[in-house]
């Protein structure tokens, strides 16, 4: 059953602009994710707009955790998928849900789309 969608949009140079700034980097992105994505703008905008648009599939905006909580990686063929810690990872364990994720880049703009599924 479906909890919740979510989407977000973006402009890659908002976010490259955002980075420039080591204080924003370490609120908004996990370890993992400057570690890997540091070099690739394009990326970095894509997990900040995942996180957007797994608050809005949960329904609660930017509320009852940290936007570093919400990881979004890649698999071995590029894959995205989200890995979540701390309170994020509690919401996802109390309502019992799995994520999925996909996103699309066009020129200077990053869309990124969330599904929520309850676990049966």
């Amino acid at each position: 059953m479906i909890y919740g969608v979510g989407v977000d949009m973006i402009s890659i140079s908002r976010v490259q602009k955002a980075c420039e700034k080591e204080s924003f980097l370490t609120k908004v992105f996990g370890c993992k994710e400057i570690e890997l994505y540091r070099e690739h703008p394009e990326k970095l905008a894509a997990n900040f707009s995942s996180k957007e648009a797994f608050s809005k599939a949960l329904g609660t905006g930017l509320r009852g955790f940290d936007m570093n909580e919400v990881v979004l990686l890649r698999d071995s063929l590029g894959k995205p998928y989200y890995q979540f810690s701390g309170r994020a990872l509690g919401i996802m364990n109390s309502h019992k849900l799995v994520a999925h994720v996909s996103v699309s880049d066009e020129e200077d703009y990053v869309i990124v789309f969330t599904v929520l599924e309850i676990e049966e």
